[in-house]
């Protein structure tokens, strides 16, 4: 009884976090929904910021973050966070848990070109600084698994210099801890491999162990607990939202679009259950809008899906004979894992309709809940993609709030070791 009351007061005095390079939203709502307490949030996009400032800031939210009155609830960088605010970052030292962040990853991807010279690499930088600041308890860096490969032509991965910085802050720095962890680990049916490291402040001498042990022992009980697996596949995750026998509305957010007018069915799968928490029977989520294929898109999709396998990328002879210059393009299996989740939508295909996902379908493979509502345009046009982040952008930017989550509960349990 004792611990447990000790348990509470620890909830109310500490467990506070800000997140950098917040996107959406997506790593902070996770961590919320683990119990710890978001302070505040830094994106510079004001598209994602949108985003996040309705789902997690406004009034009556359910999980809302405590935004310090000295710091403007807006679309701002790290590097106007520095050059604005470094006296007030430095008042709230010793009053942080944990510094939270995925810097952008798109120099890293492999996806990518995989440029050393990208400039968003060097925003790791300007995290460090600002953890040189601040001095929070335990960091959470997030980033794609090709932050701890080498780039070409030289000897370390980036991940490696970046530990080497925090481990050596003149103060004493951190203890370094990393891996690679699948989202599938916790429940998302996607495996989306992500590198993740885990610092603990050097004088926790009590904490001097690799949170990761933590975490790992953690993980079948967080997914037992939601009745998920390590293999929730697509159409479990987003069967309810298939257009057969529905009924099709014209889209509420864009002229000349149209809708799955949303009914929830009374069967629902426990993913599916755990994405309509806290919403209504008869709640419509946001971001439901149909793509406009063009008659000739709907022909090739239609063939697609007859004739090339599912849960797999198309082929060089099969992309040669449809004329697709696109060099990934899978049609989902309905009974595995999707793919991962990326910024472009035409990336993947239905797996039993000729159409794209729509952003709704992609939050759900996401693990975004049904009354997660995103803002902004829904795609930008090529010479727009260095600017603007559509919501395709911010959904495929984004940590799985699940994945999140289950790290929130492993650090929150490591914490309290």
């Amino acid at each position: 009884m004792l611990y447990h009351f000790n348990c509470q007061i620890y909830l109310m005095n500490r467990c506070k976090f800000i997140d950098l390079f917040a996107g959406c939203g997506g790593l902070s709502l996770g961590l919320m929904q683990a119990g710890w307490t978001g302070v505040f949030a830094i994106e510079k996009s004001p598209d994602a910021f949108n985003t996040l400032e309705h789902n997690l800031c406004r009034k009556g939210a359910k999980y809302r973050f405590s935004w310090p009155r000295w710091l403007p609830c807006t679309a701002m960088t790290t590097r106007q966070l520095l050059n604005g605010y470094s006296k007030e970052l430095a008042q709230i030292r010793g009053k942080i848990d944990i510094i939270a962040g995925g810097p952008p990853c798109q120099g890293f991807s492999f996806i990518g070109r995989r440029n050393v010279k990208d400039r968003r690499n060097s925003l790791t930088g300007e995290y460090i600084r600002i953890v040189d600041i601040v001095r929070p308890r335990f960091l959470i860096l997030e980033n794609v698994r090709g932050f701890q490969v080498a780039f070409k032509n030289k000897k370390k991965p980036y991940s490696h210099h970046v530990k080497r910085k925090l481990e050596s802050l003149s103060w004493g720095g951190y203890n370094v801890y990393s891996r690679l962890m699948e989202a599938s680990e916790s429940g998302v049916p996607q495996p989306r491999p992500r590198f993740l490291m885990l610092a603990v402040r050097h004088d926790l001498i009590s904490l001097a162990k690799d949170p990761f042990d933590t975490l790992e022992s953690l993980l079948p009980k967080f997914r037992r607990k939601r009745k998920l697996y390590t293999s929730t596949t697509v159409v479990e995750a987003i069967g309810d939202l298939e257009l057969d026998g529905k009924l099709l509305v014209d889209s509420k957010e864009s002229n000349g679009f149209k809708q799955l007018k949303y009914r929830q069915p009374s069967v629902l799968t426990p993913y599916q259950r755990l994405m309509r928490k806290h919403v209504s029977k008869s709640h419509i989520p946001n971001s439901l809008r149909l793509p406009n294929h063009r008659a000739e898109t709907i022909k090739r999709f239609s063939k697609v899906l007859k004739i090339c396998p599912k849960g797999r990328s198309v082929s060089k002879d099969q992309r040669e004979y449809f004329k697709m210059k696109k060099r990934c393009f899978t049609p989902l299996h309905p009974h595995m894992l999707a793919t991962t989740v990326t910024t472009l939508p035409d990336d993947t295909l239905h797996y039993s309709e000729p159409r794209i996902l729509t952003v709704r379908e992609n939050a759900r493979l996401q693990s975004f809940p049904d009354w997660f509502s995103f803002h902004g345009k829904y795609t930008t046009g090529s010479v727009l993609r260095k600017t603007d982040c559509p919501r395709y952008t911010q959904v495929g930017n984004a940590v799985p709030p699940l994945m999140a989550e289950a790290i929130g509960l492993a650090m929150l349990r490591f914490a309290k070791k």
